[in-house]
């Protein structure tokens, strides 16, 4: 994950947010900036493979540490992103459960810090103007309403928030 749960909620401006809301928020930041610049940020000079079942890999790398992101993938069906919880006798154990398969290639996952800034100022901005997108102008006297028109160049940042990119350009507005 581009930032932990546990250090957005040391920040002032996400105390208050509850923090199954805050990763759901950013797991969707992060899975937006994936797929919008086409790059899995996956350092592939620290990977190993292992099997798994439940939450356990029963392998591991030096390089990979407790908090750290990792992506499985050529795996029957644990293909994905997770968040190393513990490292122990050679096992490393994640965030989520496992299918039992024999084979998974696990990657470790490392962003830049401009990523990961611009995932905070995403998070920051979808909590505050989420529910004013499209708005071009607004009057309260009389009370007027102006919504600018809503192509594909105005919708991008609308579509990365809402984690709703379409993935074919016939879906697309």
């Amino acid at each position: 994950m581009l930032w932990a749960v546990e250090q957005l909620k040391n920040m002032e401006e996400f105390k208050n947010i509850p923090e199954g809301t805050l990763r759901q928020k950013m797991s969707a930041i992060e899975a937006a900036i994936r797929g919008y610049t086409n790059n899995k940020f996956q350092n592939t000079k620290v990977r190993f493979e292992s099997k798994s079942k439940e939450n356990v890999l029963f392998s591991y790398n030096d390089n990979i540490k407790v908090g750290d992101t990792v992506e499985i993938s050529q795996s029957i069906s644990n293909n994905g992103l997770y968040v190393v919880t513990e490292i122990k006798d050679q096992n490393t154990y994640v965030d989520s459960q496992l299918s039992e398969n024999e084979y998974n290639l696990v990657t470790k996952i490392e962003y830049p810090d401009d990523i990961k800034s611009g995932g905070i100022s995403m998070l920051k901005w979808n909590l505050d103007n989420a529910d004013k997108i499209g708005i071009a102008s607004e009057s309260l006297s009389r009370h007027s309403v102006t919504y600018f028109s809503m192509d594909k160049t105005n919708t991008v940042l609308y579509l990365l928030m809402n984690n709703t990119l379409q993935t074919s350009e016939n879906d697309c507005p």
